[in-house]
């Protein structure tokens, strides 16, 4: 039984990209409070109060902290010209319960869950609030094992980049646009014109190139498989473009 707990766990290391130096701390980010009862029952007689099992809500506690700091982060490193509001809307995206359930299923968690009998009969593998909960656990596992360095990586890997995509786009570049429209506003110039400057591909797979200009000034281009697509590639160029001239000057 132990062997084939360790077997899993490795496995879940390998998709997680990091392996624990504290076995014992990955077992509790694991470990449901409905599981501990039982666990104590069948351990009690031969285990100290100190190795008895923990539940992981003092470490879902910890990763909520962890998570909401690190994708601050994240968010003020990738994104340096996007707003407070920008900023808001993003890190709401990657913390919900939503996101970090989809971050959780994609590692597997669900089936490496410690849970008692009644939680396991009621499906608690697959609730949500369950799953959110032990990933942000697992979170905190790492940053107690290694660190903001390793934690910060495997967020990166598994949950940021992803929680940042709306309908196949990112919600980064959903909001270049509007990006763009503010940076110019604010500045007293007039709104971003797009032109559709080429079209090629047959209909089950186009390509478009949109220009952008602003104040009869051609800005930047930008390609994809949709209009909305290119605009936002092309808005995306143009304010990279206008943050760092302005930087410069």
């Amino acid at each position: 039984m132990q062997e084939n707990t360790r077997n899993r766990d490795a496995a879940l290391e390998e998709r997680l990209g990091y392996k624990f130096s504290s076995r014992a701390l990955l077992e509790r980010a694991l470990t449901h409070s409905s599981a501990v009862p039982e666990l104590r029952a069948s351990g009690a007689e031969e285990a100290s109060r100190a190795t008895l099992p923990m539940d992981n809500e003092r470490l879902e506690f910890l990763g909520d902290a962890v998570l909401g700091l690190l994708a601050t982060e994240y968010l003020l490193t990738n994104f340096p010209e996007w707003s407070e509001g920008q900023l808001s809307k993003g890190r709401a995206r990657i913390v919900n319960a939503g996101s970090l359930e989809a971050a959780a299923r994609r590692l597997g968690l669900g089936e490496h869950l410690r849970l008692g009998r009644g939680e396991e009969k009621t499906g608690g593998r697959e609730k949500q609030t369950l799953l959110a909960d032990a990933f942000e656990a697992v979170v905190a596992g790492v940053y107690l094992d290694a660190g903001l360095g390793p934690a910060r990586e495997v967020l990166r890997q598994v949950l940021f980049e992803q929680a940042l995509e709306e309908r196949g786009d990112r919600i980064a570049d959903s909001d270049r646009k509007s990006a763009l429209q503010e940076f110019l506003q604010g500045r007293g110039r007039t709104p971003a014109e797009y032109r559709l400057t080429g079209e090629s591909g047959p209909d089950h797979q186009k390509h478009f190139l949109i220009e952008v200009w602003v104040d009869g000034e051609r800005m930047a281009e930008g390609e994809g498989a949709t209009k909305k697509e290119a605009e936002q590639r092309a808005a995306s160029s143009a304010l990279e473009k206008l943050v760092h001239a302005e930087t410069r000057g």
